[in-house]
């Protein structure tokens, strides 16, 4: 079948007619954001191929047409910096592997369909997470993410990675070499493992839909265990280094229980002059809550 192409502001998507329809086979270009059409030569674009985006480091968000109805295998595998795909809201086949190594994959963010979209947020961040930090690829579900049925699904997973002991891969860690892998430590490897827990708990209390009291009290206690003073302190160091920007996630900190008056100097301290916003939000906190703190001594965190 001859390869077609088409060409993009900074690169060209390849294509190849099928019939009917269209399938994207590649892309090539340097472009950080790639808005698929609806129809080339005529025909609607139904697939994007195998490998059709593999590798592409440079790719940040990507728009699939409504039209699509199949992303095949390892479609944006190793897209190290994807942040976003948008999609419709409807039923599309997933082949395997279609977000592997995709760390950065924020979204998977649904199109509605219809004049009136769902009730409830689609759950694009919990989507996006089922499939690179949760690896549920049976989740990659767009018509049914959301639903109770879909809730009960991402829960239970996480319920089964919260459960799992810290030590869990850790031989195979060490059997595999620190030069692949990274350390060999044991009580690096085991933070590692609570860090995971911990951004997928913060995650769901944040979007927190069809979330049972009895697993919601589960997720706030682990994360009050491992908050800052505590013999780990997992959930703290997530905070400060990965969402010192996102007022959401400190401000849900704080309305756990996570700060007291034992280790809030501590964590004015952590956070120095790095986060002004997160800086000034805990020290408002400090004054509110726990009572007025010494002028002089605020200045010199």
């Amino acid at each position: 079948m001859q390869e077609k192409e088409w060409q993009l502001t900074d690169g060209s998507l390849y294509y190849e007619t099928q019939g009917k329809e269209v399938w994207i086979t590649r892309f090539q270009g340097p472009a950080s954001r790639v808005e698929v059409p609806c129809r080339l030569d005529g025909l609607p674009v139904t697939t994007i191929a195998r490998k059709a985006f593999l590798s592409k480091k440079n790719l940040r968000r990507v728009t699939l047409p409504d039209t699509v109805e199949e992303v095949g295998d390892w479609a944006f595998a190793y897209c190290g910096q994807l942040a976003e795909v948008s999609l419709p809201d409807r039923g599309i086949r997933f082949g395997k592997s279609v977000f592997m190594e995709c760390g950065q994959l924020q979204r998977i963010a649904a199109r509605s369909r219809f004049e009136h979209p769902r009730v409830e947020a689609f759950p694009s961040e919990l989507l996006a997470a089922a499939v690179t930090r949760m690896d549920a690829a049976y989740l990659l579900d767009v018509e049914g993410a959301g639903t109770k049925e879909w809730l009960g699904k991402w829960d239970a997973r996480l319920c089964t990675l919260l459960h799992t002991s810290d030590q869990e891969g850790y031989s195979r860690q060490v059997l595999c070499g620190e030069e692949d892998y990274g350390s060999t430590d044991l009580a690096a490897y085991m933070s590692g493992m609570r860090k995971e827990k911990v951004r997928l708990i913060l995650l769901r209390l944040l979007f927190c839909q069809g979330l049972s009291p009895e697993l919601k009290q589960e997720l706030e206690d682990y994360l009050r265990a491992h908050t800052k003073g505590k013999e780990s302190e997992e959930t703290w160091q997530v905070v400060l280094t990965e969402y010192g920007t996102r007022r959401e996630y400190y401000q849900l900190f704080t309305s756990l229980g996570c700060v007291t008056g034992e280790n809030l100097k501590d964590i004015l301290a952590d956070i120095g002059e790095d986060y002004p916003e997160m800086k000034a939000f805990f020290l408002r906190y400090q004054e509110e809550t726990v009572g007025t703190p010494d002028f002089f001594a605020g200045l010199e965190l």
